[in-house]
């Protein structure tokens, strides 16, 4: 673990050290080589599926791919902010690479600690490079905005679960992720357990988003810059779902009471914010409710705390990060190049932008689970343990899949198809930065249908 952390760790004062016509071409090669090297992750070396690195980091088969998903990403956003970053001067493209290394060292740390404690501060910590990134780099005047609700609904989340964490911690005298996960200690036996159980889940909700929670998402993603929605939409988002199985493993049995709500809720937002997207008029808001949408089934599968709900939420977690960074990837050329997102006005790039198409056709296939994609086969999985839990979710799930695929093709259809604006008659043509770039987003979601296995977590 440590040969990832430390070599990540040492991009953040290297960012203030290259030479400035070296920047981004060093950091890139370095941070794709780091994401090759991440790849020996996969192979677990111990029985268990758990390799501990000292007391306090560890990876296992939970961990292993949202870590190799946040090294993947990373020389993918270098790539995808070159642009937004040309006019920038020297010290402002530093201080944007070294908020961004250390959000990079924080997103591993906090995937790969084995101690709730620490695992609290490192997720906490990740809020601030977040935070700076979105109300300094982003795109219009509403990012402050969007800034404070992120940091407001965060902190105000996290508070009860710090307390139950330290409630932990004092009547265990440890927060080791191993031990109480082998331990299972028992719920508080009163009424009070009810308060503990959705203390200790608010904070990944809220991060995840559960429906209801989710208003300060469409805000931070559409005023974020790429590398901003790309890591938020990717990585944070899950960070909220790892959270969520790694706290539920230790907060068994769940109380109905306070289940039966989340899960209605989740499996309402699904319907919810799929008709929300039907109806958007801004591009990136549009793939930022479609998260909210896929983020409902990974609630509700991790909810259910049975083998294939887990197994699916691990697979659609790791899948979504990949489409979802796509899709931002492929509304950012589209804003470089038109300076506006409103989906009206960016009609008919099929003419203009001929090989673009097809990478919105494929990404857009993706997200809407077509076979043989690895979001369908997490879909599936979802799906499938929802049924047997309550067969009246195949109306909620079924119709959400209907909604998902009508959107995706309205998206598609609105932005390539039609009549092109007079406007854009000359539109700057695409780099193959862009096309390498999304075809490093498809390659593993191709080669992962091949071996769903190395993404679907312990509960095989």
């Amino acid at each position: 673990m440590l040969k990832i952390i430390i070599p990540t760790a040492f991009m953040i004062p290297s960012t203030l050290l290259l030479n400035p016509n070296l920047l981004f071409m060093t950091l890139t090669s370095y941070s794709m080589m780091l994401s090759f090297i991440s790849l020996t992750l996969f192979d677990m070396p111990m029985l268990t599926k758990t390799f501990n690195t000292s007391p306090y980091f560890s990876n296992d088969s939970i961990s292993s791919p949202l870590i190799i998903l946040s090294c993947w990403l990373l020389p993918l956003m270098l790539l995808a902010s070159q642009n937004h970053l040309k006019t920038e001067p020297t010290n402002r493209k530093r201080m944007f690479l070294f908020t961004l290394m250390t959000l990079q060292t924080t997103l591993i740390m906090t995937f790969s600690t084995s101690n709730y404690v620490l695992f609290f501060i490192l997720f906490e910590a990740t809020l601030i490079p977040t935070l700076i990134i979105i109300t300094r780099w982003g795109n219009q005047a509403e990012r402050l905005n969007a800034g404070l609700y992120f940091l407001f609904y965060t902190l105000a989340s996290s508070l009860p679960l710090l307390i139950t964490l330290l409630y932990l911690n004092n009547k265990h005298l440890h927060a080791s992720m191993e031990l109480l996960f082998f331990y299972q200690p028992e719920l508080l036996p009163t009424n009070s357990n009810c308060l503990l159980w959705l203390a200790s889940l608010l904070a990944f909700m809220v991060k995840l988003p559960l429906y209801g929670l989710h208003l300060w998402l469409p805000k931070a993603h559409v005023e974020a810059p790429i590398a901003g929605s790309m890591v938020l939409a990717a990585i944070l988002l899950k960070l909220g779902g790892y959270g969520l199985i790694r706290m539920s493993l230790v907060l068994l049995p769940h109380p109905a009471s306070t289940m039966i709500p989340i899960m209605i809720l989740a499996l309402w937002g699904i319907l919810m914010t799929s008709s929300i997207c039907l109806r958007q008029t801004d591009l990136k808001a549009m793939i930022a409710y479609s998260s909210v949408s896929h983020m409902g089934l990974v609630i509700a599968a991790i909810m259910l705390q049975t083998p294939w709900g887990l197994t699916g939420a691990m697979t659609l977690m790791t899948a979504h990060g990949l489409t979802s960074s796509a899709l931002f990837t492929l509304a950012n050329t589209n804003y470089e190049r038109t300076h506006t997102r409103t989906l009206i006005l960016v009609r008919g790039l099929q003419l203009a932008l001929p090989l673009m198409t097809t990478w919105w056709l494929l990404i857009n296939l993706t997200n809407m689970a077509m076979p043989p994609s690895i979001n369908l086969m997490g879909e599936l999985l979802i799906i499938s343990a929802l049924f047997n839990w309550s067969p009246m979710t195949i109306l909620i799930t079924g119709t959400g899949t209907l909604i998902t695929a009508i959107y995706s093709l309205y998206m598609f259809l609105m932005t390539q198809r039609g009549k092109m604006s007079t406007q854009f008659n000359v539109l700057i043509p695409t780099y193959t930065r862009e096309h390498l770039t999304l075809l490093l987003h498809l390659l593993p979601m191709g080669l992962l249908i091949t071996k769903p296995e190395l993404i679907s977590g312990l509960f095989t």
